[in-house]
């Protein structure tokens, strides 16, 4: 006989950076709902990366996210043990996550020593309860968690020959254990027999690949990949019904039997159907896909792929949505700040600018009130038309009502008051299609406004990839680059960001030929590559920091002009990288190598870098690395940075990645241009705190001088932004006595000042 040895699991407990973290905010989508569980007063529902909770007697809502300590990695399902309390939620890596009693969420990876399961085979498919084990169903067989220690037992290899195969189920039946998995049929065992991690004491009951399998009402049922509904009796499947296709889920649910299929959720009570679900129409009248689905006192939860979990009501079928506000999805491709708004757009096109025209989404809006929407459809009949891949959004910087976004394949979409008001393309304004390939594909991506109103508009793969719309937005002007890149070069750019400088030059990120420099009022452009010292002919992002320096992020690392006012005054435009020496005296280049998706200036000017391996900020010469925030280090859900915003009121940082947006709550915010609107936070500091004391409203390069009451100088900094911290502490030594502290400021000129008080309480 072939032997295996177990399958071993390690138990971490996640580290505490996010437990109950402040510094930290969360903005995930909850409304690709990947499964439902329940308790007998509360319902879970997970979706990509972050779960929820409804108390349904008091109806309360709690969320629970990477912030929380919820490190997920595309969840797959969820269960809730409620006899011991803890909730489990399987990942599609293997991964799976334990929410004890007490809320505190702990994580258990599997090590494969000398069994070797691939990594693509690891995915948690379902989770059941039998006698205080849960038998977990994975990809490549079945692992045994005790639920009382939290320590795994055997695991079962079931295909032929102890081979790792995908079992997508398990049901406990007159005393024999049963699996049904994708393409080797269902499995079968004796329920107590101890060897079950031999492979010879399973049996095949039944052939083909099936989707779900429950014992209810003394009966074993089972469905099959094509919706074959079936009572499984000895060695033969005898017809109960047929679903249009496979379970997405099969449960037992408060005494009920709940099969959900994408277009179907029936409920049976015993054998008797008493409930079918085809379809539930929202607001815009649109059917769902479903997912899954679970009851608990009389209310049906639905769980679907775009508009989260319904309740519905199964005396009177109304259903209403309990979703948490969020976004439309977790993969935000891109974000836009403004006064009041936040906004979010899921669009996407990949390393080579090929856009995903299949990428159907709306866009969404944060404001205080919360998240709002405008969904696919409703833009699409609004402006007649589809709206591929939107990548980029604008908001007029003096009409916050306002704002465009750039679709990577349909033109540029104006909306209004969030109404979509006209999609700019070809045929009624000068945009024009690919001119290759063939294809009617209008790919318009960067945009920026000038200081006059304009709005600039970059329109990749033409001939003309530069376009104006008048600050009244009546007019366009088209302007060519052929005077100065090749024709040939011109129809096979695509163009990212767009930067606007104080003297109206146009600073422009090309795919392959490098850093667009073009002033038409000037009659001036450049372009520079790597001939010129830039680090790569692929531009990913550029950024002007306070000190008017050129930040540019390439495809191959970073490198910086060290004034724009260069292009006015000389067009030797020499891009260099910015040199750091470490530690132990070693020279090194700042981001060498690293791909820069998008780069942001603080308050305080320093610079943060999006990449693919996590967000960098630096100090604003590029000599300190003060943060390097990764998926494993902070609540990020991704390493991959898709773009940041800057909250300049605030110094909050938005992070959207592709599983999911998070922020730091920072503190580098932008200067203010007097001191009438300082304050200081918190005031009183009471017993307790151990965080720092923000003095904010500040003007740039103010002195801050703290004192007690006698005069003594506690503490004394400059502003770099309009906010600084003092941790309370006698110039970092020893924490300052209870009593009342002065806070005297002044700015650089000396000419305006402003005097502050902080009462400090301290504990016995």
């Amino acid at each position: 006989m072939k032997q295996f040895l177990p399958l071993y699991f390690l138990l971490l407990s996640i580290t505490c950076f996010a437990q109950g973290d402040q510094t930290w905010g969360s903005y995930f989508s909850y409304y690709n709902t990947v499964d439902i569980a329940q308790s007998s007063s509360k319902v879970f529902a997970a979706s990509e990366n972050a779960i929820f909770s409804q108390n349904t007697i008091n109806g309360e809502l709690k969320t629970i996210t990477s912030v929380d300590g919820l490190k997920a990695e595309n969840i797959t399902t969820i269960y809730h043990s409620t006899d011991f309390n803890r909730t489990l939620i399987g990942n599609s890596n293997g991964l799976l996550l334990v929410i004890n009693p007490d809320n505190k969420i702990v994580s258990k990876i599997d090590i494969v020593q000398e069994a070797t399961v691939a990594s693509n085979k690891k995915k948690i498919n379902h989770i059941d309860e039998y006698n205080g084990i849960a038998y977990i169903s994975c990809d490549f067989g079945v692992a045994l968690l005790n639920l009382a220690t939290l320590e795994f037992g055997d695991t079962y290899y079931l295909g032929p020959n102890g081979a790792e195969i995908p079992v997508i189920q398990t049901a406990v039946y007159n005393g024999f254990i049963y699996a049904c998995t994708d393409g080797f049929g269902i499995r079968k065992a004796a329920f107590g027999n101890p060897n079950l991690n031999d492979y010879n004491q399973w049996t095949q009951e039944f052939g083909g690949s099936w989707t779900g399998i429950l014992a209810y009402a003394d009966h074993l049922f089972g469905i099959d990949a094509q919706g074959g509904f079936f009572r499984l009796i000895n060695t033969s499947p005898f017809p109960f019904t047929f679903l249009p296709s496979g379970a997405t889920d099969l449960k037992i649910s408060n005494g009920y039997m709940v099969a959900t299929c994408p277009t179907k959720v029936v409920v049976y009570s015993e054998l008797n159907q008493v409930l079918q679900i085809t379809d539930i129409l929202d607001a815009e009248n649109t059917p769902e896909t479903f997912t899954c689905a679970s009851i608990v006192g009389g209310i049906l939860y639905i769980g679907t792929t775009t508009k989260g979990v319904f309740a519905m009501d199964m005396s009177i079928l109304t259903a209403n949505n309990i979703t948490p506000n969020g976004p439309l999805r977790n993969a935000i491709f891109s974000l836009a700040k403004s006064a009041n708004n936040l906004w979010a757009v899921f669009g996407y096109y990949n390393y080579y600018y090929t856009p995903e025209y299949l990428s159907k989404h709306g866009i969404s809006k944060y404001t205080a009130e919360g998240w709002e929407s405008i969904s696919y459809p409703e833009i699409t009949t609004a402006v007649g038309a589809d709206v591929l891949a939107i990548t980029d959004v604008i908001v007029n910087p003096t009409n916050e009502k306002q704002a465009y976004f750039s679709s990577h394949g349909s033109g540029l979409l104006k909306v209004v008051d969030d109404v979509p008001e006209i999609l700019y393309r070809e045929g009624n304004s000068p945009f024009e299609h690919e001119q290759v390939d063939n294809t009617t594909s209008v790919r318009v991506d960067g945009t920026a406004y000038d200081s006059e109103g304009n709005l600039w508009v970059m329109n990749s793969m033409t001939k003309k990839p530069l376009k104006k719309l008048s600050t009244n937005g009546t007019s366009w002007t088209s302007y060519s680059f052929e005077d100065f890149i090749p024709t040939a070069k011109l129809i096979r750019e695509n163009y990212g960001q767009l930067v606007i400088d104080k003297n109206d030059t146009k600073w422009i990120t090309g795919y392959q030929i490098g850093l667009i420099a073009y002033n038409e009022k000037l009659d001036k452009r450049v372009v520079v590559g790597e001939e010129a010292g830039l680090a790569s002919n692929y531009v990913k992002s550029i950024a002007i920091d306070n000190n008017n320096r050129l930040w540019i992020g390439t495809a191959r690392g970073l490198s910086v002009i060290s004034s724009i006012e260069r292009f006015v005054s000389d067009e030797d435009l020499t891009p260099a990288p910015v040199i750091f020496v470490d530690e132990e005296g070693n020279a090194s280049e700042l981001m060498y190598e690293q791909t820069i998706l998008d780069i942001e200036v603080d308050g305080a000017n320093n610079k943060w870098f999006a990449t693919g391996a996590g967000a960098f900020l630096v100090s604003p010469d590029g000599q300190k690395t003060l943060f390097h925030f990764t998926k494993e280090n902070s609540p990020l859900p991704s390493n991959t940075i898709n773009d940041m915003e800057i909250d300049p009121a605030t110094g909050e940082v938005f992070f959207a990645t592709d599983r999911g947006m998070v922020s730091y709550k920072g503190t580098s915010t932008a200067a203010a241009d007097d001191l009438s609107k300082v304050y200081v936070y918190p005031n009183p500091v009471r017993p307790g705190f151990d965080g720092d004391v923000k003095i904010s409203g500040l003007v740039d390069n103010a002195n801050i001088k703290i004192t007690d009451i006698e005069g003594n100088l506690v503490y004394e900094t400059t502003s770099e932004g309009g906010t600084v911290l003092w941790d309370t502490r006698a110039f970092g030594k020893y924490k300052v006595a209870s009593g009342v502290y002065m806070i005297f400021i002044a700015a650089e000129d000396a000419v305006e000042t402003k005097v502050k008080k902080v009462m400090i309480i301290r504990g016995n």
